[in-house]
């Protein structure tokens, strides 16, 4: 089956937007869209939807170190419920515990030393790679058990 995915590294300012392919279970980082008010972009996000045509939608779901929810799990799933319902396609919840932390560290080892500090570095879109990335992983294990 070879399907577009999109992921998303849902947050109440910022939200990261990676594509991702199963035929070749390649995820690459988009963009990360601002939001305002502490409201999605959903013009930004129609505008992905419409030039990607993805077949299904994936969010990191933020838990806690022990696995329980916090009010950020809460905001994460209605933002998926969402898309669903705006978008009319299938929505999955990923655990994306650390996924931030890892994607600053993997910002940080990519900056050259003389990057403006005036600029803003948002890893968003690299936090939504690795959470599609680890649901096709996931997807990939679940298929050779």
């Amino acid at each position: 089956m070879s399907r577009t995915l999109l992921g998303f590294d849902f947050g109440r300012n910022r939200i990261g937007v990676a594509v991702g392919q199963e035929v070749t279970c390649t995820v690459t980082p988009l963009l990360t869209l601002l939001g305002k008010n502490q409201k999605p972009d959903w013009s930004g996000i129609s505008r992905l939807i419409e030039e990607w045509q993805p077949e299904l939608l994936v969010v990191g779901l933020p838990l806690q170190e022990d696995g329980g929810e916090q009010d950020m799990s809460k905001a994460a799933r209605r933002f998926g419920n969402q898309l669903k319902g705006r978008y009319n396609l299938p929505v999955e919840l990923v655990d994306e515990r650390y996924s931030s932390l890892e994607a600053n560290m993997l910002l940080r080892e990519k900056q050259a030393p003389r990057v403006k500090k005036s600029m803003p570095q948002y890893n968003d879109h690299i936090a939504a790679q690795l959470i599609l990335q680890s649901w096709m992983d996931a997807q990939v294990h679940r298929g050779s058990d």
